[in-house]
């Protein structure tokens, strides 16, 4: 934030001085910074025949300015919009993978979740890790072969976490930037083995360095180099290796490219078929502590109401019966409902049924003991009303209000 105040500043300096103060200024300003790049160019890798090849074979790459333009665009549109980055439903809300609505006719969300990330750096280190390596992967292999590298790794990168994590939020494009790096590491191996003016030189190296390390590290301490991420990455060497033949001569023929794309398509459909219509347990966990809420307190009214005489014994056990049991009924109905439950939420279904069972024998024992005005019976009841209880404490504290 220190920067708008120097802006104004120098706004301020340049409104209110003279044309030839302007100039000076200017002028000033201009030897400053060649002195200060003049100095950094004599360390920084001169250009080479390599790069001379590069503006030849792709002169102007597109696709992968397109990739930093959506992802930084994207980033920009969640910064000035309402919800935190933090929050599961905005990450959801912009197009983030999550089980539960991915395999349940929104697998389109396997494709939007590579451009979603879920803060200022996650997104830095993607878009600095890729820019470069991008810009340079891409006059290698060409336009098509690069945007098809991205687009796959992250749908089979996505269908990976939903194996693994289907409940869980995904988003970002790691594992897609990670498939770059396969592709740039197979083209840097060919060129070692078949030297030739497209062999990526040691120099060029250095210039990818830093990027690099950074998108590296901030992977690696943020958890962004697990099992997704390794899949886009062995996509990428792949996709390299199949794509590498000739390359010193021309870029791969679009029908190379469209095949291998194919193929990891058909992989991606493959392995969503037995993924569809996944459950998730826990908004219904949140609507039995509704239950729970309302029908304890709609019975304490009911008791108050008949300790002051204004309602009948009877009366009361048809609040139980007529009132409090239905709503039981009913969310053990929507229970039994959920299908294709993940396997990470069975002891969260388990214990649902758990409560259910036990909360309405409690109930139907108390309704019991009020029909036969013995008093004597309401102690086992009350004991299986606190086992319910304890229960629904014990399932409830796994539902996750923020995204993981």
């Amino acid at each position: 934030m220190a920067i708008f105040p120097l802006i104004i500043l120098l706004a301020a300096v340049v409104y209110f001085s003279k044309p030839d103060e302007r100039k000076r200024f200017l002028k000033e300003a201009v030897n400053r910074a060649d002195d200060t790049f003049g100095s950094a160019r004599r360390y920084w890798p001169k250009r080479l025949p390599f790069d001379d090849a590069l503006d030849a074979r792709t002169p102007k790459p597109v696709v992968a300015l397109a990739i930093v333009a959506l992802n930084v665009g994207i980033f920009i549109c969640m910064l000035v919009s309402p919800g935190s980055f933090s929050n599961q439903e905005t990450l959801i809300g912009w197009g983030s993978s999550f089980g539960p609505k991915t395999t349940n006719g929104e697998w389109w969300r396997l494709v939007t979740a590579m451009f979603v990330h879920t803060g200022l750096l996650h997104t830095l280190a993607n878009v600095v890790g890729f820019v470069q390596i991008g810009l340079l992967t891409e006059r290698l292999f060409g336009r098509l072969a690069i945007a098809n590298a991205y687009i796959a790794a992250g749908l089979l990168a996505g269908v990976v976490n939903l194996l693994l994590y289907p409940v869980s939020v995904s988003a970002g494009g790691s594992a897609s930037v990670f498939a770059v790096y396969g592709l740039f590491a197979a083209a840097f191996m060919s060129g070692v083995a078949f030297p030739s003016e497209l062999s990526i030189p040691p120099t060029t190296l250095l210039k990818l360095a830093p990027g690099a390390v950074f998108f590296l590290l901030y992977s690696l301490a943020s958890g962004f180099a697990g099992p997704a991420e390794m899949t886009g990455l062995i996509l990428g060497l792949v996709y390299g290796c199949v794509l590498i033949k000739d390359l010193s001569v021309q870029t791969p023929p679009p029908r190379r490219v469209a095949i291998t794309s194919a193929a990891v398509v058909f992989m991606t459909v493959a392995a969503c078929i037995p993924q569809r219509g996944l459950a998730d347990v826990r908004p219904e966990i949140e609507q039995l502590a509704v239950v729970e809420q309302k029908t304890s307190t709609s019975y304490d009214e009911a008791v108050r109401h008949f300790t002051n005489g204004q309602m009948t014994l009877k009366e009361l056990v048809e609040v139980i019966d007529r009132s409090i049991l239905p709503e039981f009924t009913a969310a053990q109905a929507r229970i039994k409902k959920l299908q294709r439950v993940p396997y990470a939420q069975a002891s969260l279904l388990a214990g649902a049924n758990e409560y259910l069972t036990l909360r309405e024998e409690s109930w139907r024992a108390r309704s019991a003991g009020l029909r036969r005005k013995s008093l004597g019976t309401m102690r086992p009841p009350d004991e299986t009303e606190r086992a319910s209880l304890e229960v629904l404490d014990r399932i409830r504290p796994a539902v996750p209000v923020a995204a993981q």
